[in-house]
């Protein structure tokens, strides 16, 4: 499997989970844990995932934009299909 489709497969396997624990159904991890892991990948620091809240008025249909808040440190982080999720550090 290439890169890029592997890419692919975790970002909509990372949708999928985040748009399942924002609904309330059980899922095995919560969207702070999912989104932690996913910058955690791309290289920021989050030790321990305290919160994450859907920011609605950054997010559009197909992007994604959360707050999360890290024990060390507090992200924005959006995220777009296909594309690695752009971070910023608000903290």
């Amino acid at each position: 499997m290439n890169f890029d489709r592997l890419q692919k497969l975790r970002t909509a396997v990372l949708l999928v989970a985040i748009s399942i624990a924002a609904s309330g159904v059980s899922a095995q991890e919560t969207p702070p844990d999912v989104l932690a892991a996913k910058i955690r990948d791309q290289g920021y620091q989050c030790a321990k995932a305290v919160s994450a809240r859907k920011d609605k008025a950054r997010s559009r249909p197909d992007e994604a934009v959360w707050v999360l808040r890290c024990d060390n440190r507090t992200y924005r982080v959006r995220l777009t299909p296909d594309m690695a999720a752009r971070v910023q550090r608000l903290n």
